[in-house]
């Protein structure tokens, strides 16, 4: 079936990170009424995930509801995205609860597993979704003070975050780092954010031979370009307006073509797999 995601996009920018999805235009795909057969794959599951106000986390936020699963988003300040989100799984009988604040601090990120703990007693699924990216042309423009804040957000952020929602997981739960092309390929100008996927590409392999012996199960995803609100935000506007156009479908892809990846590493039906990233770039690897 042809859904006519739309090829290339209006020039447009934002000034912060990492952008606000009701802002953008056209605005991202999260959800189509026909596009997932939804069968209870993550009944009774609780699920925490970063980044889940806007993009590809809205995307799985709503599908994981839509699963069956109760949804918990941590998000920094987007606080009308994240409203939204909410709005659109409590509108499908879904439950959210929503927690604000820097995942690069780890007082928060304890204070946060708490909350989630305190609510649902549990946590089944652990979703790393949180990023921000800042453009450079060369690595001398890469101040010290953004490195290290891209690493607190992409990184450090995910790591404090696991270490805590390890005291409440039990055999057959499910962690999921979302990575992307560039940890495999690099990119110019996205040095450092390249470097944290990486790093949490090494984290998915490391940690999935740690928990093994617990049951617990550690994969990724790897988007290539997505319509995300990460987008404009990051890039000058006459480079958005080609975004993607570098896929083997000449265009990006949109958060619902994703989400479905992370439905299927939560559930039952990847029992045997872990320490693994399915890569989702429209076979951008393959135009390299």
């Amino acid at each position: 079936m042809d859904y006519n995601f739309p090829i290339g996009f209006k020039s447009q920018h934002q000034s912060i990170q990492p952008g606000i999805e009701s802002e953008m235009e056209p605005k991202p795909i999260y959800e189509i009424d026909d596009y997932h057969k939804t069968s209870d794959r993550l009944k009774g599951k609780i699920a925490l995930i970063t980044g889940g106000d806007s993009g590809i986390g809205r995307a799985v936020s709503i599908l994981y509801a839509k699963e069956g699963a109760k949804v918990c988003i941590i998000y920094l300040n987007e606080h009308e995205d994240a409203k939204e989100t909410k709005s659109l799984i409590e509108e499908r009988g879904g439950e959210c609860l929503l927690i604000s604040g820097d995942i690069g601090n780890e007082d928060f990120c304890k204070e946060a597993i708490k909350k989630v703990v305190q609510k649902y007693g549990v946590i089944n699924i652990f979703v790393s979704n949180s990023a921000e990216q800042h453009e450079c042309q060369q690595i001398n423009e890469i101040t010290s003070k953004q490195l290290h804040k891209t690493f607190d957000t992409n990184f450090f952020g995910a790591f404090y975050l696991t270490k805590e929602v390890l005291f409440h997981m039990k055999k057959g739960d499910s962690i999921i780092y979302t990575t992307s092309v560039t940890a495999y390929e690099g990119n110019e100008t996205l040095i450092d954010y390249s470097c944290t996927k990486g790093a949490l590409t090494a984290l998915t392999r490391s940690l999935s031979k740690s928990l093994a012996t617990r049951g617990i199960r550690v994969n990724a995803v790897a988007p290539g370009p997505v319509w995300t609100p990460l987008i404009p935000s990051s890039f000058h506007s006459d480079k958005v307006s080609t975004f993607g156009s570098n896929t083997l479908f000449k265009r990006a892809g949109q958060p619902v073509e994703i989400a479905e990846s992370y439905v299927f590493l939560a559930g039952d039906g990847a029992s045997f797999i872990t320490g693994e990233t399915i890569h989702i770039n429209g076979g951008q690897f393959i135009t390299s």
